[in-house]
Formats: C-alpha cells, sequence, structure tokens
C-alpha cells in the first residue's frame, strides 16, 4: 500500500478510535441505551467503510499488477485477494 492510501487508512482508524473512547465514556457515564446503540452503529459503518477503502486501494494494486506479472502470480494476488474479500463480506 502506497504512503499517501495508508495514512489515509490510518486516519480513518484514528477517528474510529476516537468514536471508541467516546462510547465507552458513554457506557461509563450510564447513558440512555438509544444514545449507546446510535454510537455502536455510527463506529461499526466507519469500519465497514474502512474496510470498503482497503478493498479498493487492494484493487487498485492487483489489477495495476496484474499487467506486469506472470499468469501464475496474477492467479496467486487474485487468489489472494479473493481470500480477504471473503473474509471482509463475512464480517459485515
Amino acid at each position: 500500500m502506497e504512503k499517501e492510501n495508508r495514512k489515509k487508512i490510518v486516519n480513518r482508524l484514528k477517528r474510529i478510535e476516537g468514536q471508541i473512547r467516546g462510547l465507552e465514556r458513554l457506557v461509563e457515564n450510564g447513558a440512555p441505551c438509544l444514545d449507546i446503540l446510535t454510537q455502536v452503529s455510527a463506529v461499526t459503518a466507519a469500519v465497514k467503510k474502512a474496510g470498503a477503502e482497503v478493498i479498493r486501494i487492494s484493487l487498485e494494486q492487483c489489477l495495476a499488477e496484474a499487467s506486469t506479472k506472470k499468469q501464475m502470480d496474477w492467479e496467486g494476488k487474485r487468489d489472494e485477494f479473493q481470500k480477504a474479500l471473503s473474509r471482509y463480506i463475512d464480517m459485515a
């Protein structure tokens, strides 16, 4: 993953980390269930979006590399990407 893309993903994850700390404070302070679940939903959506961005970046890299790789190398990359995508879909 290129440095610029890594930085974007790390920034997303840091925002999610802040959301989780806020969620933790809500629970510690005995916030209403609705408020807690609303924040859980927001964190879940943010994690899914981060995962989707990682998939987008990985797909771009795989396609860019495909034109310069041998058939066997490309098939290995494809299989690796499919495995990662399956894990992500199972999580969602």
